[in-house]
């Protein structure tokens, strides 16, 4: 199954060791710097055991960077070719790479539909009138027909092939009835036989007046029998992407993001990002290959911890609970209008078991809660700002940050404020777990009736009943005011003062993913997570829920013992592979950069007046690196002291010096390639930005990788110090900081010296400059480095550094 000629040594005992824990349903951590060959050993561990195993169905393969994607992409089409082109070797796998919603919607990639609407709202509101319009048994009444499609059985045909292909043919630019100038949608470099304006429904399919906009592309697939006209045959070696399957199924009428879904269902090898396994929103996509039959690929895996507390945490905004809210005082004026539209509106929600009086009931607590989360915001604010904010524009007073108000003690897992708030008010559990039923009443009573809204109730109702029923030890709630300063019309339209400058919202932040993930990889047949810096592996597999699935794992051999459930977990981390010599690694002993000990740069002249020693030891460790051949990367702990690191090296070296900051991605990229054109530069960043890791920094792009400090995130910030509380409960007091704040600081850190020798004949210079590095000093993390690195890094004092820089390079250009 392997893709190319000979494996590497890591990689032959990587897919070995991937492939016998996998047929006993476990999962494999692998750790592996750039030219281990993860990606491939990955790939024909799971391969292998689809082909030649009945436990497995397929692969899917989830990364966060898309750079990753495309190399699954190659990789598999490497594969495909050499099994291809080899006689009586397995059948090539049929592979899809996925993509959102937005990337594929024609009308959408085009902008055809009104601004005010999201791609993804639009396409559902054509999507649920289109599936009304082919409902094969058409009602009467006022019950809507897209509510036979929710509620029927999968596997029966509730929809008529003839009325959609009837609805195609309408919406055909050929059509005979077709009374318009308008253009051919043309997208992704096809041209579909439809106008780029949505059409309308005919008469003949429509009742009374009402003649609603439909997506021909939906009605298309609905004539196919939810078929595609797109198969793996339009990709290289039956791998296809987003740039195969887009342009095939707009010239044919079909909808990209539908026939996607149908590749989907039938692929060997499934590509796509962390959302699409991790994020509940997401996940259902593609639910039907999350199985028992699953081999999964978790690359990245690093990033695993804190992607998936992002994915699983909730927010709700103010401006959300408010329309949620008005969605059932829209319901509620409608009731109040006569008696025959009170009975329309009690038929509907009796169809959910919801009483009018609940939606008044909902209503109502929605609208305190608006009334409490104002008053404490404010309270805040002037807690803070000692009611300066209020004179004045706020904007003027305020700090221009985000900020957390934690509604309880971070240290202390006990109920926030909001629910002693509730609980005092008289609203209890028993309403905070109806809301997400009452939401949905309402919803369907809004669209059943005809009514023009956009609800949104159900979701926040889902939210409000995850805010009552979830831990207060795993689970931090807060508010969080987000700064978005408005001018204009929008500042006078604000309820309030304090909204001319945030835009609020309730938080409901994870602190403990580990739960969450072990109930994802046991539901699922076995795997292989990889990264270049997973080390210490223990704790990796502790964060990761991985050991809790450890437990009577047996020794490698033969098949356990009926009656232990224990899946087998291994971990292994693979050295550099490219030539030593060709690099120099070096850890400087030089005081911590710690933010006691550097002082505060902004009171300081980045020429060095005022510097104290900290500072000097460090501007001449920067001066020593920048001055290397080539490009030099300088990761800072955060973006001020990157800022303080660019001005003065602009003044030391003889090479132009880029300074990143928090930015646009268009503007990180621009920066990226200005480092990358002409002679040798300094690029000076953050080492928790964007630039130290899934940027490929090949060939000459870079020759020195500098990283000053260890990249701590702020252990003030409210949500850090849940996070730290929920570990000492889950792993031990004395376990909690490295767990949740060092072993990650020490992984971006690695990442950041990873962009350095990439290939077997590049050259470079790797250095961690704070004695912390360091074994045996005080606060050391060396012990969270790999073993390779361990082992490699020499200790040297700041003095040494140039000698044995102009060594290291005089040795090399001869």
């Amino acid at each position: 199954m392997f893709g190319f000629a000979d494996p590497y040594e890591s990689q032959t005992d990587a897919i070995e060791t991937a492939i016998e824990v996998g047929q006993r349903g476990g999962y494999f951590a692998m750790e592996g710097p750039c030219g281990t060959g993860k990606t491939m050993a990955a790939l024909t561990a799971g391969a292998t055991l689809v082909r030649t195993t009945r436990k497995y169905d397929r692969v899917v393969v989830v990364t966060p960077v898309k750079q990753q994607r495309n190399q699954f992409v190659e990789d598999l089409r490497a594969m495909n070719a050499r099994l291809a082109s080899e006689p009586d070797s397995p059948e090539p796998l049929d592979g899809v790479a996925l993509v959102g919603k937005r990337d594929l919607c024609p009308y959408g990639r085009e902008g055809a539909f009104p601004d005010d609407a999201s791609t993804h709202d639009r396409c559902e509101d054509l999507r649920e009138t289109t599936a009304d319009l082919v409902e094969g048994d058409r009602r009467s009444g006022d019950e809507p027909v897209a509510d036979a499609a929710l509620a029927a059985d999968p596997d029966d045909v509730w929809w008529d092939p003839s009325l959609a292909s009837d609805l195609v043919r309408e919406a055909r630019m050929d059509a005979d009835t077709y009374r318009t100038f308008d253009s051919a949608l043309e997208t992704g470099g096809a041209e579909s036989p439809y106008p780029r304006s949505q059409p309308s429904a005919p008469e003949s399919m429509t009742a009374g007046d009402d003649e609603p906009l439909y997506c021909p592309f939906e009605a298309d697939w609905f004539a196919r029998n939810k078929g595609s006209p797109v198969d793996f045959s339009v990709g290289e070696s039956r791998v296809v992407t987003a740039d195969d399957y887009l342009p095939e199924s707009v010239e044919r009428g079909t909808c990209p993001h539908r026939a996607m879904g149908v590749m989907l269902e039938h692929a060997d090898v499934i590509i796509g990002n962390y959302n699409h396994v991790f994020d509940p929103g997401s996940r259902p996509l593609v639910a039907a290959a999350l199985d028992s039959s699953t081999f999964l690929v978790v690359d990245e895996a690093h990033r695993l911890e804190e992607r998936v507390r992002d994915l699983l945490s909730d927010r709700v905004g103010r401006s959300t609970i408010k329309r949620a809210r008005n969605d059932c005082n829209h319901l509620l004026s409608r009731a109040r209008e006569s008696e025959d539209r009170k009975q329309q509106v009690r038929d509907r929600l009796a169809s959910h078991d919801v009483p009018l009086s609940a939606l008044d009931q909902a209503r109502e607590f929605y609208d305190d809660l608006l009334g409490w989360l104002d008053e404490r915001v404010e309270r805040y604010l002037d807690e803070e700002f000692e009611r300066d904010w209020r004179v004045g524009d706020p904007a003027e007073s305020v700090p221009e940050r985000d900020v957390e108000v934690p509604l309880r003690d971070p240290d202390e897992p006990e109920p926030d404020e909001l629910t002693r708030w509730a609980e005092r008010q008289g609203y209890d559990g028993e309403l905070w777990r109806t809301l997400s039923v009452v939401g949905a009443a309402v919803e369907d009573a809004i669209d059943g009736l005809g009514l023009t809204r956009q609800p949104v109730c159900a979701a926040v109702g889902a939210v409000m009943g995850h805010w009552w029923e979830r831990g207060h030890d795993r689970y931090l709630r807060e508010i969080e005011l987000e700064y978005a300063p408005k001018t204009g019309q929008a500042a006078d339209a604000v309820d309030t003062e304090y909204l001319r400058v945030y835009t609020p919202g309730l938080v409901l932040f994870d602190c403990m993913p580990a739960e969450s993930l072990q109930e994802i990889f046991d539901s699922l047949g076995g795997g292989v997570l990889m990264s270049a810096t997973l080390s210490p592996l223990s704790v990796f597999t502790e964060v990761s829920g991985l050991e809790s699935l450890r437990e009577g794992d047996p020794e490698p051999g033969p098949e356990p013992d009926e009656g232990d459930h224990g899946r087998p977990v291994r971990a292994t981390s693979y050295p550099l592979r490219f030539p030593e010599d060709n690099r120099a690694s070096w850890t400087v002993d030089a005081e911590p950069f710690t933010a006691r000990n550097r002082g505060d740069p902004a009171e300081m002249d980045p020429l060095g007046d005022g510097w104290n020693r900290t500072r000097d030891e460090y501007a001449h460790v920067l001066r020593s690196v920048a001055r290397s051949p080539g490009n030099v990367l300088v990761a800072m702990p955060n973006y001020r002291e990157a800022e303080w690191a660019g001005a003065y090296l602009s003044g030391a070296v003889d090479k132009p010096v880029l300074v990143d900051e928090s930015s646009s991605n268009e503007a990180t990229e621009e920066l990226k390639a200005d480092f990358f054109r002409g002679g040798g530069k300094v690029l000076v960043t953050s080492t928790r930005g964007t630039l130290t890791e899934g940027v490929d920094y090949d060939g000459e792009k870079l020759a020195a990788a500098l990283v000053i400090g260890v990249p701590l995130v702020n252990v003030g910030s409210p949500r850090v110090q849940a996070v730290r509380r929920a570990y000492a409960e889950a792993f031990g007091e004395d376990d909690a900081f490295a767990y949740a704040l060092t072993v990650p600081a020490v992984r971006r850190a690695r990442q950041a010296i990873g962009r350095v020798v990439r290939g077997t004949d590049e050259v470079g210079v790797r250095v961690f400059a704070d004695r912390r590095y360091t074994a045996g000093a005080p606060r050391s993390v060396h012990e969270y480095l790999s073993p390779a690195e361990r082992e490699e890094f020499v200790r040297m004092t700041a003095e040494f550094l140039d000698g044995q820089l102009d060594r290291f390079w005089t040795d090399r250009s001869q």
